[in-house]
């Protein structure tokens, strides 16, 4: 996918394209609406990050040329501005993530809004793995490997996340959900299964009192 992404703010953007870089996303960035509005005319874009507060033409104003092309938009608002996202929605944007935000919940809403317009891939290949995330099926080496619901829906985040270091807690709230009544424990015996299952001991790296980052 190429997303572009439209926020002034340096340090967002930059934290932004870097997130998306490693995650595998084509990224073009633009610090003003009219940048932001000559690549959009110019390149093939499938996803908008917009930010609202724009200089020479602001995310409302962008967002109306950008739907002619019926483009996903993502608005980018901050804390306080409930009308901006009630305004945003109006105007056809597909969804809004308030600052600051993580990158996982970036990443979340992104691929959720790919997935309704059909434009995000649904096999995922590493190495010789392939994973099927419609049909939750995972081929080693050709071979299906049975792999347990949370063992696959750890896969699917780790994947999904590439070169992002989880947390723990992260991981927890993903995978088991708020309401998990147990210890972090969960996770390294899931993690560990996964790397004998389908010979991930050297992506799935354990970060020192944090959690884990899958890499490849």
């Amino acid at each position: 996918m190429k997303i572009l992404v439209v926020e002034d703010d340096l340090a967002i953007r930059d934290l932004i394209d870097i997130n998306l870089t490693i995650s595998g996303y084509d990224v073009l960035v633009a610090q003003d609406g009219e940048e932001g509005k000559n690549i959009f005319d110019k390149e093939n874009i499938d996803a908008v990050l917009l930010d609202v507060m724009l200089p020479k033409i602001d995310g409302f104003e962008l967002i109306e040329h950008i739907k002619k092309k019926d483009v996903p938009v993502i608005f980018i608002t901050a804390k306080s501005s409930v009308s901006d996202r009630v305004k945003g929605l109006k105007l056809g944007a597909d969804d809004y993530i308030v600052k600051p935000f993580e990158s996982i919940e970036l990443l979340a809403r992104i691929e959720a809004v790919a997935r309704r317009y059909n434009k995000s891939e649904n096999i995922i290949k590493v190495n010789n793995i392939e994973i099927d995330l419609d049909r939750r099926i995972v081929k080693l080496d050709g071979e299906i490997i049975e792999l347990t619901l949370k063992e696959f829906e750890l896969l699917a985040l780790f994947v999904k996340n590439k070169n992002i270091a989880l947390s723990r807690e992260q991981i927890l709230d993903k995978v088991w959900g708020f309401d998990y009544i147990g210890e972090t424990r969960t996770i390294d015996i899931h993690v560990q299964r996964l790397r004998e299952k389908l010979k991930l001991k050297s992506n799935i790296k354990t970060i020192f009192k944090v959690g884990y980052r899958f890499e490849y």
